[in-house]
């Protein structure tokens, strides 16, 4: 079976993966020069199955307006004139409900953890060092944060996932640079069987093993439209450097993040995506005892702590109404602030290399997986800030669909079935 697949992210290049290995004749198309050069490029690089949570949670509300104001903020909201960013708002503020809440973490959970039993097994027949770390470490700055973690919680009793919650003493134990914190965590949470890892070196691994079993990748190719032909998709068009091309194809994979909407649209397919700015910075580390050894969450502020390597990623924020790939000095502060008070001496600030994406965020938090309505046309993309997380899982299902085997999960919730009801 001729398949493409629209965008080279981790999302893409893993459903390549799987497609390759169900048997498929698959071509990545990808705008950039090389995989994983947008949203793949700069996040934390947490995969924390038990820690994936909708940004529309109970309190979120509150949240946003309590940080409207404030130097230093988790959420950056930017009002428009665009009736897009409303309808999207008012379906977000729905979801905030508690009971929604609970449903939509444990729907991101299921592909989350679904996921990352495919990248073990993944990994155990292609092993490579993409800066993986063992466990994470969740901080708390206040009773208000840790009273709005109490859902979050509930949920992975329920679930009886592993993990501790644990006093400021217990997190410096897990942690030991943060003895030189300029902050005192007020609680942590510890999940142990959570990881984290570089997302873009792995998607590039991951590139060269599709490659050496067949898989071709176009670059620098901006795919156009979806050629339609009776009720089906039979291709694709696309401008490259070769100029305007039409492309045959028994499947086609939209996996385009926050730019699958605008070609969906004409089909009739309507996704409710909206892009949600996310920032991060990415530092050498100069003094190895003052440095986090694995992934930390600043739950007050939204901003992870991961350790690559010799690198630390210092990611967050959530900028909304303003899909320009623009750095704000808002956000960066936020970041700075963050490292400052967990680990100051564990990297020059003046060394960071700073970098903006713009997240592919559903109202409800979950992503859209397999049918679109259209036939051979399929869809993966709504990750929002947890696609690495769910890019190996995510791959699998939709190749499975494709290839007529069922998936190893449950995927109610996770289809675009229920924006339709």
């Amino acid at each position: 079976m001729k398949t493409i697949v629209l965008g080279g992210g981790v999302i893409g290049v893993a459903s390549a993966f799987y497609l390759c290995q169900q048997g498929c004749d698959v071509t990545v198309i990808e705008r950039e020069p090389d995989v994983a050069l947008s949203t793949s490029f700069g996040n934390a690089g947490v995969i924390a199955p038990g820690y994936v949570t909708p940004w529309a949670a109970p309190g979120m509300p509150g949240k946003i307006l309590k940080y409207l104001f404030k130097p230093t903020s988790p959420l950056i909201f930017r009002p428009t004139f665009n009736p897009a960013q409303w309808r999207w708002i008012a379906r977000w503020l729905r979801e905030c409900d508690l009971e929604r809440f609970r449903v939509n973490k444990q729907r991101m959970q299921r592909i989350a953890y679904y996921s990352r039993d495919c990248l073990h097994e993944f990994r155990g027949r292609h092993p490579f060092d993409y800066g993986r770390s063992q466990g994470y470490l969740q901080l708390f700055r206040s009773e208000y944060d840790l009273e709005l973690a109490q859902p979050a919680l509930a949920v992975l009793r329920d679930a009886g996932i592993a993990h501790r919650e644990i006093n400021a003493a217990q997190c410096v134990e897990i942690e030991p640079g943060l003895r030189w914190a300029r902050q005192t965590p007020l609680a942590g949470l510890y999940l142990p069987d959570d990881e984290a890892g570089d997302c873009a070196r792995f998607t590039r691994e991951l590139r060269a093993i599709c490659e050496r079993s067949g898989v071709r990748f176009r670059f620098d190719t901006r795919v156009t439209s979806l050629d339609v032909q009776g009720a089906a998709v039979r291709g694709v068009r696309v401008d490259s450097e070769r100029g305007s091309e039409a492309w045959q194809a028994d499947a086609v994979v939209v996996a385009l993040g926050v730019d699958s909407a605008a070609l969906l649209a004409p089909l009739g397919v309507k996704v409710p995506l909206y892009p949600v700015k996310g920032y991060s910075a990415t530092l050498p580390i100069t003094d190895e005892e003052k440095a986090p050894r694995a992934a930390l969450m600043d739950e007050s502020l939204k901003t992870a702590i991961t350790r690559f390597g010799n690198n630390l990623r210092v990611a967050g924020t959530a900028e909304l109404g303003n899909g320009q790939s623009t750095l704000r000095e808002q956000a960066l502060q936020t970041l700075m602030k963050v490292l400052a008070d967990w680990f100051p001496h564990a990297a020059n600030p003046t060394s960071a290399h700073f970098w903006v994406g713009r997240r592919p965020m559903t109202p409800d938090g979950a992503p859209l997986l397999g049918p679109s309505g259209v036939d051979n046309l399929w869809l993966n993309l709504g990750h929002g800030s947890t696609g690495w997380a769910m890019s190996m899982g995510s791959g699998r299902v939709v190749a499975d669909l494709i290839a007529q085997r069922k998936p190893e999960i449950d995927l109610d919730g996770l289809t675009l079935v229920r924006y339709r009801k």
